[in-house]
């Protein structure tokens, strides 16, 4: 398919929005303001994209020519580079058709981690800390940052659940894609049988909330403060400045116990509480999301799963694409980009066909 018409649309729509940003009326309203910038961002991403691959056919082109001269120095040169122009355009060519693609408006936002603990007890708890820290570690190659707003340690040294901030660009494009159910299968260290076990653990990943998005009315909320739970999470807390809320209208429950004072850990719970609540807005605003959301996600239930981490056998694998690594030991290092790579291509795959732009 020629995309060189709907790209001539992309540039108008541009020009009209560089326009809008000259406008200093446009910041008075906040959410208006802050996607009209994201759009002129994924705009200004696109037409540079399609820029380059334009440049790359045309340098193609000239290789191709190049390449049946008669000198056979010249023509060695030009023939060498055409592998590398052509992967680059493949590259850039899909790079294009996804950016073509209607944007999910949440693909920009920040994140909350939710990971909680499923079956297996103790050992599910262990491995719900070690996918923490492959987030965290993650986070860190991609210039994220990552906030703790609420955990529960477990009596082993794992966690029964935390929930993590992550900010930066374009971080629920990246993460969403590992809201499931994680299943773990290896010998415990406190298995003297030698006996493989298998535990499960949840993790879901929520768009972040704006406060324009939600608005909570200080009426709807019943506010307490309770003692910190667990032997210690991010820092040990000896007094009365855990922080739990309920909305009313919902009966949403949410708590912060790793802020340092009780305003902080209120700030946090509110920033849960306004998550949670716009990811059920988006459930009810878009039925597909939903019923992704609710496939991915799952209960913890063993026999509910998309990721399988084999560590006798080294091997990971993630049942949506059946797509197997053997890099276990780099995955929980935080370097699982082979699996959001291609569950990314298979998602735009899917949507190209949807749009009928294959």
């Amino acid at each position: 398919m020629d995309y060189a018409s709907l790209i001539e649309k992309r540039r108008e729509r541009f020009a009209e929005v560089e326009k809008l940003i000259t406008d200093p009326d446009l910041f008075s309203d906040q959410k208006r303001a802050s996607e009209t910038m994201r759009e002129h961002r994924r705009l200004k991403e696109l037409l540079e994209m399609w820029d380059e691959l334009e440049n790359a056919r045309t340098n193609l082109q000239e290789n191709e020519q190049l390449a049946k001269e008669d000198d056979p120095e010249i023509a060695e040169m030009a023939e060498m580079e055409i592998p590398e122009l052509q992967e680059k355009i493949e590259t850039l060519s899909e790079k294009v058709q996804y950016s073509l693609l209607p944007a999910d408006p949440n693909e920009d936002r920040d994140a909350l981690l939710e990971i909680r603990a499923g079956a297996g007890g103790d050992e599910a708890s262990l491995f719900a800390g070690e996918l923490m820290r492959m987030y965290e570690r993650h986070a860190e190659t991609r210039g994220w940052k990552i906030e703790h707003l609420d955990s529960s340690p477990s009596e082993v040294g794992g966690f029964k659940e935390v929930v993590l901030k992550v900010s930066g660009e374009e971080v629920f494009r990246f993460l969403k894609y590992e809201s499931g159910v994680h299943r773990v299968q290896r010998v415990p260290a406190t298995e003297t049988q030698g006996r493989i076990h298998t535990s499960t653990v949840t993790v879901a990943v929520m768009p972040e909330a704006e406060e324009v998005d939600i608005v909570i009315r200080p009426e709807d909320l019943h506010i307490q403060a309770t003692r910190s739970g667990g032997p210690g999470g991010q820092h040990v807390n000896t007094t009365d400045s855990a922080v739990q809320i309920t909305h009313l209208p919902t009966g949403l429950q949410v708590k912060s116990q790793d802020g340092r004072s009780q305003t902080q850990n209120k700030e946090k719970a509110m920033e849960i509480l306004r998550t949670k609540l716009y990811e059920a807005k988006v459930r009810e605003e878009e039925a597909k999301y939903s019923a992704q959301r609710r496939a991915l996600i799952g209960s913890g239930d063993r026999s509910e799963k998309i990721r399988t981490y084999n560590f006798p056998q080294s091997r990971v694998t993630d049942h949506r694409i059946n797509y197997t690594s053997h890099n276990i030991e780099g995955i929980m290092s935080g370097a699982f980009n082979e699996f959001t790579d291609n569950l990314q291509k298979a998602e735009m795959e899917q949507r190209l066909a949807e749009a009928n732009m294959d």
